[in-house]
């Protein structure tokens, strides 16, 4: 048998298995054997040739990636955000390579990506996918473009980026895991957690994992734990918008607002809340602006430092110049992260969105 018939049967087993407390040690093996072959089956399609013409440079301030199946409008919307010449088509796979663009907004230069339609089966190479999924893993953000005629797809675009290991709005599980060389399996937990001790012994023998010490801070499921084992999941934020919303009536719309409440719904053709997906955008990558004031002179309020929320003072020099950092003596706040105007700070000091900065450093 094949990795992909393995896959399968595996599969199959699953979901024909009642999942209950009985059952449990059973299923978490079968779930980590799965994990196992996929991994195998990606490591595979990864050492197969590709064609040229995906890997983008990545430029400004952050990267992120159109995701979604053929002829769904990315092309159209990358044109929208940024003003791109994407080619756009009434046919699938018009898009057979990356195309970027880049979209400036309030002062941050964020890059686009349209990529080629997922489709299913990517994940392990159809479709181009090895090199689509290797565009996306590398992107700061991914947006989930859905067609309202069709919102059942989001269902196979997020089994094909799972698949590939790619987490969407997750964050990685606190869970230490650190191999030995004796002594079996030991595990100490912080939490009371819901998986039992034999299960995750079962999971780590499927990885010939017999002696390790395993923390466990938080509760989690047995995909978590699995994933924690691999530790090369990508953990990336994503937005999902519902596009061509003006070709359909309110009976399709009302469907996928229930299907999908915090999603946005745009027309790229006819340009519909697309300043809105910006905003969106810039607050969901986490940016911030602050405006640098040089001692004894007037702030520069027309281009505004972009930096994450909870960026410190400290984190500012670093990324204007390690001089700053090196020769800081203190900083003058002014915003909203300041007590008073011109509060004095230090290198810890946290900043928020449209603070005035001035450095002072030793002479």
């Amino acid at each position: 048998m094949s990795v992909e018939d393995d896959i399968s049967a595996v599969e199959e087993e699953i979901k024909t298995t009642s999942y209950n407390k009985a059952t449990s040690h059973h299923v978490g093996k079968l779930k980590a054997k799965l994990a196992r072959l996929k991994e195998e089956s990606l490591k595979k399609a990864s050492m197969k040739g590709g064609g040229d013409g995906f890997a983008v440079r990545k430029s400004g301030h952050a990267t992120v990636v159109l995701v979604g199946v053929p002829s769904v409008g990315k092309s159209t919307l990358l044109n929208c955000l940024t003003g791109a010449e994407s080619a756009v088509a009434a046919f699938e796979f018009t898009t057979l390579t990356t195309v970027p663009g880049m979209m400036d907004y309030k002062g941050a230069q964020i890059q686009i990506l349209d990529i080629p339609g997922l489709i299913k089966g990517a994940a392990r190479g159809g479709g181009r996918g090895r090199e689509v999924i290797s565009v996306i893993r590398s992107a700061d953000m991914v947006l989930i473009m859905l067609d309202v005629f069709s919102p059942g797809e989001y269902h196979v675009l997020m089994r094909e980026l799972y698949d590939a290991g790619i987490r969407v709005n997750a964050r990685p599980s606190d869970v230490v895991i650190k191999q030995k060389t004796r002594g079996g399996i030991h595990i100490s937990s912080t939490i009371q957690n819901t998986i039992p001790r034999k299960v995750i012994k079962s999971v780590l023998s499927e990885y010939k994992t017999h002696n390790a010490e395993v923390l466990i801070r938080e509760d989690i499921t047995v995909d978590q734990l699995i994933d924690a084992i691999h530790g090369n999941r990508r953990y990336v934020p994503g937005l999902i918008v519902v596009n061509k919303v003006d070709l359909s009536d309110a009976n399709m719309r009302d469907n996928a607002r229930e299907l999908f409440p915090d999603a946005l719904f745009i027309s790229a053709n006819r340009n519909l809340n697309i300043e809105l997906l910006k905003e969106m955008i810039f607050n969901t990558l986490g940016f911030i602006r602050l405006y640098l004031k040089p001692q004894g002179e007037a702030a520069d309020l027309d281009e505004p430092l972009i930096v994450r929320s909870g960026a410190n003072v400290g984190e500012v020099c670093n990324q204007l110049h390690r001089d700053f950092r090196r020769n800081f003596r203190y900083a003058h706040v002014w915003g909203d992260s300041a007590k008073h105007a011109g509060q004095r700070v230090g290198v810890n000091h946290i900043l928020k969105d449209g603070d005035i900065l001035s450095i002072i450093m030793k002479r």
